[in-house]
């Protein structure tokens, strides 16, 4: 069953199988202990890999399986439906997560599970415009059912000062004022409005960095994340979360680059000041080679988790 608001019209959206491979699968449900059974929570449920694992350890397990972006929701509740009405789905953003919990589930819930990577559905579909790789549309919205900004429109209606920003803060990119000049100065002659059109201009703009990492990495990792709010929706997360767990009850959140883990980083060591959570994963995990071979975009991933204490 999909949750959603009483005014809200499902859009189209793709169909089929998701190519999203979980990464660290193993050590997620290490961490979550699904197989004690108990309700779990899928806070990105994206392409339904973590989530069907944890619905497979114990068929006491019941999962609410969230996430922001109506597509990869769409694809979950397919790879879902035989588990039938053990799982729900719901379309919503991070900072939502208290409000889309069942009243009865809050102070019950087992385990919370975030992944704040991109899955594999996401950066292959051209029309999404995440990947530089490939030429489309400048959208980059997690949801563009709700969000009204897209990152062409972002990008031309924004001071330098404030692209400069985003680059440097948010994409850690340190020709941060050279690319958010040389894309103000872009638009005399044109507003940007393809992935192509911004890869091309920041690396006419910068010198190619390390061998093999395209020079748009970091400003399209910027501006993706400018567009989609993604570092106050975590920080949001963070805040609801430990407050909905039950006795036991754990949160794993699984970050993809510096920024992301530094936030989780310090409100789980915020968290376990006191004597209500323990760090279950005190230095975090990663992918080990083995998986890293068969899954190249696990190599940046890093796994951390909290525990409420039983009583």
């Amino acid at each position: 069953m999909i949750l959603l608001a009483p005014t809200y019209q499902k859009p189209e959206g793709p169909s089929g199988p998701s190519r999203h491979t979980p990464v660290l699968l193993q050590e997620v449900l290490d961490a979550l202990r699904p197989d004690e059974g108990g309700f779990f929570v899928d806070a990105t449920v994206g392409g339904g890999g973590h989530a069907e694992a944890i619905l497979h350890a114990s068929e006491f397990t019941r999962l609410l399986a969230i996430d922001r972006d109506w597509e990869a929701l769409q694809r979950s509740e397919e790879r879902l439906a035989p588990f039938g009405d053990r799982v729900q789905f719901v379309h919503a953003p991070f900072s939502a997560l208290e409000s889309a919990i069942p009243a009865e589930w809050i102070g019950n819930i087992a385990g919370i599970l975030a992944d704040f990577g991109l899955s594999s559905d996401q950066i292959e579909d051209r029309e999404r415009g995440f990947s530089f790789q490939v030429d489309g549309p400048l959208d980059m919205r997690m949801d563009a059912t709700r969000q009204k900004l897209s990152a062409a429109k972002l990008l031309a209606e924004s001071s330098e000062d404030q692209l400069e920003k985003w680059l440097r803060e948010f994409g850690e990119e340190r020709f941060s004022r050279r690319i958010a000049h040389a894309i103000v100065y872009q638009r005399r002659f044109g507003n940007l409005l393809r992935t192509s059109q911004l890869a091309d201009l920041v690396e006419r703009t910068i010198p190619r960095g390390r061998q093999g990492i395209h020079p748009a990495t970091r400003t399209f990792q910027g501006i993706r994340i400018a567009v989609n709010r993604e570092l106050d929706e975590i920080s949001a997360l963070l805040e609801a979360a430990p407050r909905i767990l039950a006795a036991a009850g754990t949160l794993a959140c699984m970050s993809f680059h510096s920024l992301e883990d530094r936030i989780v980083k310090r409100s789980f060591r915020n968290d376990c000041r006191s004597k209500d959570f323990q760090d279950v994963l005190p230095k975090g995990v990663t992918a080990k080679p083995a998986e890293i071979r068969r899954n190249p975009r696990s190599r940046s991933a890093r796994l951390r988790a909290i525990r409420r204490s039983a009583s």
